[in-house]
């Protein structure tokens, strides 16, 4: 009952400081007088409700981190606050596991249309050339981690293999752990000077994974649209959904 009486006067000091009347937020939210409302808001505001528009905030305190949230939603704290790495681990970690995914439902697919020319010139970013058909954009989705970790662990030029699916799904099977590792124990603010590139150029790590994590996504989608073309059911690839599936 404490949740939902509070609850109720955070919800009533945002309407008063969005310009409400007292009478009409009083009534409205249950009580059967103003001057009941306005003790029961003094009481646990340390100010009157005709005050409520000069607050900072219309929370209360609350162990159990429970808020309401307009206009019409609740809003649940944490006591400690997550990092913003933590954020950057879950998409990387969806990236992985979402392109794991869509290697299971391209199996589904004959050999002519995982290869067939889709989209005619299709190009995400120059230097990587055509991405025409599912195979190829699956392809690159790995193939960009491949490069990228080699110029972090100092290797050379990884060799361009197959794109038959078998070899995708063993190349992710690699890269895909590796990739992980990598960007959960790199300081993102350290720079890698790529002798790769012709001429050479400097990264911040943390723009790497940026760069990665933002064109896998759009290829992922990509692929998506492919599959569904050629008659192919797949999910949206939500990570709300991965999240909440991984964690019920």
């Amino acid at each position: 009952m404490a949740l939902k009486r509070r609850v109720i006067l955070e919800r009533a000091a945002w309407r008063l400081r969005s310009g409400e009347t007292v009478t009409d937020v009083a009534f409205s939210e249950g009580y059967e007088s103003v001057e009941g409302f306005s003790r029961a808001f003094s009481r646990a505001f340390g100010f009157p409700p005709r005050d409520a528009g000069n607050a900072k905030s219309h929370w209360l305190s609350a162990p159990n981190g429970i808020h309401f949230h307009p206009p019409n939603a609740l809003w649940v704290t944490e006591a400690e606050r997550a990092p913003v790495a933590d954020v950057t681990a879950v998409m990387v970690r969806h990236d992985v596991d979402d392109t794991g995914y869509l290697l299971r439902v391209a199996a589904e697919l004959g050999e002519d249309d995982f290869h067939r020319t889709l989209m005619p010139g299709h190009v995400v970013l120059k230097w990587d050339g055509p991405e025409e058909s599912i195979a190829q954009i699956l392809d690159h989705m790995l193939w960009t981690k491949e490069v990228w970790l080699a110029s972090i662990d100092g290797e050379n030029m990884p060799p361009r293999l197959g794109l038959d699916h078998s070899s995708l799904v063993a190349r992710h099977g690699v890269v895909a752990p590796r990739w992980v590792q990598m960007a959960e124990s790199v300081n993102p603010s350290d720079t890698l000077i790529d002798a790769i590139c012709d001429p050479p150029e400097s990264f911040s790590l943390g723009s790497v994974i940026a760069h990665v994590v933002t064109f896998a996504a759009y290829r992922r989608q990509l692929v998506r649209q492919l599959l569904r073309r050629v008659g192919v059911e797949v999910n949206d690839g939500d990570p709300i959904m991965w999240l909440r599936e991984g964690v019920e």
